[in-house]
């Protein structure tokens, strides 16, 4: 049995499919602006087989359960691993998930977008978060998929059999606000920010209620880590470009963020890639860390 843990090419998974071997493909397309079109695009074209796993629905936690005044913080067993616009689900629950969508322990993911790995990342990382180690993104996406034949399909695709997914050891870092406060200029940890600059520096803030960066922080948008076509660059470009981002301080000691803990997720991937090893996320990101007036805030 082959297994893939970082990225799968289209010919590698339609040799899967061919081989039989247990394979859950995911279809993570989505669209911050238009939350709806995610799942309209996958209608129009998927692959075959593909589940769609939805940001706002499947990979992030509610905010809170409907009340007489509003929402109720969730708590307890409903409590979100993390904080930001996308809050993580607590593993229990992301369990749950992949149990309802037929995801086995056994079997080997696949996860693509349409958005240069932008979504797909996420559900890669919170599998390997579940102790899943055999997740793969399709390099190129749904676009690498067409340009080279792969047929789509135009309907929803038929309910799995339910499976009992069991969570195991973490395979990836989580970080938390108190801790990235409690490093802060310290040579243990190196920021790095994968919003456009333009947000980065705080020219422009569409998204949340503050406008700059977590100071300290490096900024690398994370559409640098792909080529024209939405690949992932070669191993030796990503390591020759994050060593001179990174300068001085130590690859094993960054932590990645972006505004709410989704496209922070390409700059842990191409690190993985570059071979400077599986580095941490700090998932509630700007959207978290902006909330609080006491956390101080740079730009520029």
């Amino acid at each position: 049995m082959t297994n893939y843990t970082t990225l799968i090419s289209t010919e590698q998974v339609q040799a899967l499919m061919k081989s039989g071997q247990p394979l859950r493909i995911f279809d993570c397309s989505f669209d911050l602006m238009l939350p709806y079109a995610g799942r309209q695009n996958y209608l129009k074209s998927h692959i075959p087989g593909a589940i769609y796993a939805d940001l706002e629905t499947a990979l992030t936690a509610r905010h809170g359960v409907p009340g007489a005044h509003g929402l109720i913080t969730a708590s307890g067993a409903d409590a979100p691993a993390s904080g930001g616009r996308h809050p993580l689900p607590n593993r229990e629950k992301f369990a749950t998930w992949l149990s309802s969508v037929g995801m086995g322990n056994q079997m080997q993911a696949v996860v693509y977008d349409r958005n240069q790995a932008n979504y797909c990342g996420r559900l890669w990382w919170m599998l390997k978060w579940a102790g899943h180690e055999n997740v793969a993104v399709l390099d190129g996406g749904l676009q690498a998929w067409q340009t080279a034949g792969g047929a789509v399909n135009s309907t929803e695709e038929p309910a799995h059999f339910q499976t009992n997914f069991l969570t195991g050891p973490e395979r990836v870092q989580l970080v938390d606000a108190q801790t990235v406060a409690s490093q802060l200029g310290r040579p243990a940890q190196t920021l790095v920010d994968a919003r456009a600059t333009a947000r980065f520096k705080g020219e422009v803030e569409p998204l949340d209620p503050v406008a700059g960066h977590i100071p300290g922080a490096l900024n690398r948008p994370f559409g640098l880590n792909m080529t024209s076509d939405g690949k992932f660059k070669p191993a030796d470009q990503l390591k020759a470009e994050f060593i001179a981002l990174l300068g001085q301080c130590d690859p094993a000691t960054v932590v990645h963020h972006c505004g709410s803990g989704v496209s922070a997720l390409p700059n842990l991937i191409a690190m993985e890639l570059a071979g400077l090893g599986r580095t941490a996320l700090y998932a509630g990101s700007w959207s978290d860390w902006c909330k609080d007036p006491n956390r101080p805030v740079a730009q520029g």
